[in-house]
C-alpha cells in the first residue's frame, strides 16, 4: 500500500520575525550598510528558517524560495533574462544591478510590476523579445543547496519557477511588437533549464521543484502542447534530479492529464477551496501510478486553523491514487504571517482559531504523522481541533443579527445612482469648475519617519491623543499648502493618520481584528499587516470625516474624501471562510455607504473609493468569473450610489492586467477611474478606448514604485499618448498610485513636473492651430 513519507512545504516567509530583511535591505539602499552586511543578514535568515523547519519535523526543506526582492526576478537572473538597459549595471555589480531592475535608476526604468495571480503579492515582469538570449547562472541556487545541506537539515528541494509559467508571465520588451509571444522561446530556454538541473544535482539535490501555477488558468491547446513537450524533454534528460511540478491557487484542469502522462516523477496539487476539485479530477485520470503526489491540504493563503479531520479524509482518498503521498500546504507560506503566537493582544478565544506559517507547518507535520503512525497518535490534537472549530462557529463575534437584517433588506435600486453618468457629468463640472486635464493625486502622501514615530508613541502612551492630533493636523496643513503651490486641482489630505489603506478602516469596523506582528510581503521591502475579518461587519462611528473636513477647511479647492472599497477590504484581509464572500462584501459595502453619506453631508464633493484589488481577486478560471464580478461590482455600487448626482465618485486600480475586466470597470459606474499606466506605457488607456469606455479616466503618468523622478518631458509624452486614446474633456492627470512609500525629496519635484506638464499640454490644446489628438 502507498505510504506517506514526508511533510514538506513549497516556501516560507522571508522577512524574519521582526522584518530583519526589510531593515537590512533599506539600510543598504540608503548607504548605511554595505553589501556584505546585507548578504550576512539574508544568509542568517535562511539558515534560521531551515533549522526551524527541520526541528519542526519538515522532512524535505525547500530552498531557493528566499529572495532579496522577488522570486520571479530571481528566476530571470538565473536564466540570464536581463533587459538590455540593465546589463551593464548587472555586469558591474550584480547586487546593484538586481535592485536596479526592481526599482529603476535615473538612467533606466525598472521592470514592470504586477500581481502574482490572484494574490496581493507583486512580481517583476520578465521582458523578452525575438532576440532574447538565455544563459544559466545557477550560483545562487547551488550555494543555497550547499548551505542547507551543510547544516544537516535533512533532504532539501530547490524551488524554481517553471519554464512554461516563466514564459507565460513574461511580456514583450519595450519596443517589441505586442504581438510577440514569449512562449515561442521555449526551445531556446530548455537547454538553460537542463544546465541548471544538472548543476543542482551535482550540488546534492535529489529533487527539484518547478512551479507552474500558470497551468491552473484556462490555457489554449498551444500552451498544453508546450507543457507536454517541455516536460517530455526535461524528463528525458540523463543528468538531472527527480522533478516535482507544482501547481497551486486553483484546480489544474486540462493540464492535469498532460502532466500525469509526462515522465516527471512527481506533482504537487492544491486541494483547498476551488482546487478541491483536483481530487475528483485526479481520480478521473486514473491517479498518478508510479509518481509522487505532494498534497496541499492546508490552506497556505488564509489564517484559519485547518479542519484536521477533513484533511485526513482527503489524504486517505489520495493514498489510493499515487505511489507516495506527501503532506504540504496548498502553496508557499509566503502569503501568511509568521507566527500567531506573537499576537498577544488577541483574545484567547480568537487565538485558538488562527494558524500562521509556524502553526500551518505544525499542522502539516501532525497530518503526516497521523498517516504514518495512525490517527490515535494525534487523537488529543484532533479533539482540540474539533473543539476550536465548534467554538468559532458558535461565537457571538461571527453573527450580528442587526447586520444580517440590514443586508437582507437591500434592494437592487440601492446599488444604482439616480442619474446616468452622461447626465451627472455636467452637474459635477458645474459644481467643481475644473480645468481641462485636471490634476490630482491618488490619496496618500509620504509616510515619514516622524509620522510613524508619532503613531508608535501614541500606541505606547509616550504622547497623548491631543499631541498626536496636533502632529497630524500640522502634516495635513503642509500637504494642502504644497498641493496648492504645486498647482494641483483636486487635493487630498495626504492620509498621515493612516497606517495602511485597509488596516486603518479595519481597526474602526466591528467584525475585524488587527494584528501587531502579522506582516506579509507585498513587494520588495513593502510589507502589510492584513487584518482578519472574523465576523459580521458594521461601522460604529465615522472613520474619515473629521480629518477630511479639516483639510477642506484649509482650501477653496475640492479635497477628496478617501475610502477603500469593499472588494479590496476583503482581498487585502484574511477573510472569514464560513459564508460566501459576496455576503461579506455586502456587509462591508453598507458600512462604507454610511461613511460616504457622512462625507457628502460634511461637504465633500469628490469622494474616492479605491478598488485596486478588483482585478487581482478575479478567479483564475473563466467559468467562475461572472459570479464574482456580479457581487464585486454590486458591492462597489452599493457603497457609492447613495450620493447626489453632483457628487463625483472616483475609484482607483493599480498594478494588474485590466483588459479582462473592462466591462466590469464600466459596471462600477464611477465618474472617474485612475489606473496604473506609466510602467505599462499607457496600455490601459488604449484598451479603454478600444471598448469605448465612456467615463473620465486618469491613467498614471508618474511611476511611484520607483525612486526615479520623471522629467517633465517624460510626463508630457505620457500625457500626449493618453490623449491619443482619451479625449481631453475626459482625461485626468495623476500618479500611478499613492505616494506613501516615497520620500518628500522625490514627491515634490515629481508632482511639480507633473502639474507643469499638464499646464503645458493644456496650453497646446488651447491654441487655435492645435489639431492634436485631444483637441
Amino acid at each position: 500500500m502507498p505510504q506517506p513519507l514526508r511533510a514538506t512545504l513549497h516556501g516560507y516567509p522571508r522577512q524574519g520575525p521582526r522584518r530583519e530583511l526589510k531593515k537590512a535591505t533599506e539600510a543598504y539602499w540608503a548607504g548605511r550598510s554595505g553589501a556584505d552586511e546585507l548578504r550576512a543578514v539574508a544568509a542568517n535568515l535562511r539558515r534560521d528558517v531551515w533549522r526551524e523547519l527541520a526541528a519542526a519535523g519538515i522532512d524535505e526543506v525547500p530552498v531557493g524560495d528566499f529572495s532579496l526582492y522577488d522570486h520571479v526576478l530571481d528566476t530571470a537572473v538565473t536564466l540570464g533574462a536581463i533587459p538590455g538597459r540593465h546589463r551593464r549595471a548587472c555586469a558591474d555589480d550584480p547586487l546593484d544591478g538586481y535592485f536596479a531592475m526592481a526599482r529603476g535608476t535615473a538612467e533606466a526604468a525598472p521592470l514592470e510590476m504586477t500581481k502574482w495571480f490572484d494574490t496581493n503579492y507583486h512580481y517583476l515582469v520578465p521582458e523578452l523579445g525575438p532576440g532574447s538570449v538565455f544563459a544559466a547562472d545557477s550560483s545562487r541556487l547551488v550555494e543555497e543547496v550547499r548551505e542547507a545541506l551543510s547544516l544537516g537539515v535533512g533532504e532539501v528541494r530547490p524551488v524554481l519557477v517553471g519554464p512554461v509559467t516563466f514564459l507565460l508571465l513574461a511580456k514583450p520588451a519595450p519596443g517589441i511588437d505586442n504581438g510577440f509571444d514569449p512562449l515561442t522561446l521555449v526551445d531556446r530556454l530548455l537547454p538553460v533549464y537542463a544546465e541548471i538541473l544538472a548543476d543542482l544535482r551535482a550540488a546534492g539535490a535529489s529533487w527539484v521543484q518547478l512551479d507552474e501555477p500558470a497551468l491552473v488558468q484556462d490555457q489554449p491547446p498551444a500552451v498544453l502542447n508546450a507543457v507536454a513537450r517541455v516536460y517530455r524533454d526535461l524528463g528525458a534528460l540523463a543528468d538531472r534530479p527527480r522533478l516535482l511540478v507544482a501547481s497551486y491557487f486553483d484546480r489544474l484542469g486540462d493540464a492535469l492529464p498532460v502532466l500525469a502522462q509526462s515522465p516527471v516523477e512527481g506533482l504537487a496539487l492544491d486541494f483547498t477551496g476551488p482546487a478541491a476539485a483536483n481530487l475528483d479530477a485526479l481520480a478521473a485520470v486514473g491517479g498518478l501510478p508510479g509518481k509522487r503526489l505532494v498534497a496541499g491540504v492546508v490552506d497556505g493563503r488564509n489564517v484559519w486553523i485547518n479542519d484536521l479531520s477533513r484533511s485526513l479524509a482527503t489524504l486517505a482518498t489520495l493514498l489510493g491514487l499515487a505511489d507516495r503521498v506527501d503532506v504540504a500546504p496548498s502553496c508557499s507560506l509566503l502569503h501568511v504571517p509568521l507566527d500567531a503566537g506573537d499576537e498577544q493582544d488577541l483574545a484567547p478565544e480568537v487565538s485558538g482559531w488562527l494558524a500562521f506559517a509556524r502553526q500551518k507547518t505544525d499542522e502539516v507535520v501532525a497530518l503526516a504523522r497521523a498517516l504514518r503512525e495512525g490517527t490515535d497518535t494525534i487523537e488529543a490534537r484532533l479533539d482540540a481541533n474539533r473543539a476550536a472549530l465548534r467554538a468559532r462557529t458558535a461565537s457571538a463575534l461571527a453573527r450580528d443579527p442587526a447586520v444580517r437584517a440590514r443586508t437582507a433588506a437591500v434592494t437592487a435600486a440601492d446599488a444604482h445612482r439616480d442619474l446616468p453618468y452622461a447626465a451627472r457629468a455636467p452637474l459635477q463640472q458645474a459644481a467643481l469648475g475644473l480645468p481641462k486635464l485636471p490634476t490630482t493625486t491618488i490619496g496618500s502622501f509620504p509616510q515619514t519617519d516622524e509620522l510613524r514615530s508619532a503613531r508608535a508613541a501614541l500606541r505606547t502612551g509616550r504622547i497623548d491623543a491631543e499631541t498626536y492630533d496636533a502632529r497630524i493636523a500640522a502634516e495635513i496643513r503642509e500637504v494642502i499648502s504644497f498641493q496648492e503651490k504645486a498647482g494641483l486641482d483636486v487635493l487630498v489630505h495626504g492620509e498621515p493618520e493612516r497606517n495602511d489603506m485597509v488596516q486603518y478602516f479595519a481597526e474602526r469596523l466591528d467584525g475585524y481584528l488587527a494584528t501587531r506582528h502579522g506582516w506579509v510581503q507585498s513587494y520588495g521591502t513593502r510589507y502589510v499587516r492584513p487584518p482578519i475579518l472574523a465576523g459580521d461587519v458594521s461601522r460604529p462611528a465615522p472613520m474619515t470625516v473629521p480629518w477630511t473636513s479639516y483639510a477642506q477647511s484649509l482650501t477653496d479647492r475640492p479635497v477628496k474624501g478617501m475610502l477603500t472599497g469593499p472588494v479590496t477590504m476583503l482581498a487585502w484581509s484574511f477573510v472569514r471562510d464560513d459564508q460566501p464572500r459576496g455576503e461579506t462584501a455586502r456587509q462591508v459595502a453598507l458600512a462604507l455607504r454610511d461613511e460616504v453619506a457622512d462625507l457628502e453631508a460634511a461637504g465633500s464633493s469628490v469622494i474616492q473609493v479605491d478598488e485596486p484589488a478588483l482585478r487581482e481577486t478575479l478567479p483564475l478560471r473563466a467559468v467562475d468569473r461572472a459570479a464574482y464580478l456580479a457581487w464585486a461590482t454590486d458591492s462597489f455600487r452599493l457603497a457609492t450610489s447613495g450620493v447626489r448626482a453632483s457628487t463625483q465618485i472616483h475609484t482607483h486600480m493599480c498594478y494588474a492586467e485590466f483588459g479582462e475586466i473592462i466591462a466590469a470597470i464600466d459596471d462600477l459606474d464611477a465618474d472617474v477611474i485612475s489606473l496604473e499606466a506609466a510602467r505599462s506605457h499607457m496600455r490601459i488607456a488604449e484598451e479603454l478606448a478600444e471598448v469605448g469606455y465612456p467615463r473620465e479616466v486618469g491613467p498614471g503618468v508618474y511611476d511611484i514604485h520607483s525612486p526615479r523622478v520623471p522629467a517633465e518631458r517624460e510626463v508630457s509624452d505620457l500625457v500626449d499618448r493618453a490623449l491619443r486614446a482619451v479625449p481631453a474633456h475626459r482625461l485626468w492627470i495623476n500618479p500611478d498610485c499613492g505616494l506613501k512609500t516615497r520620500g518628500w525629496e522625490e514627491v515634490r519635484p515629481a508632482l511639480e513636473r507633473m502639474t507643469a506638464a499638464a499646464r503645458r499640454v493644456r496650453q497646446e490644446l488651447s491654441r487655435p492651430s492645435s489639431d492634436g489628438p485631444g483637441a
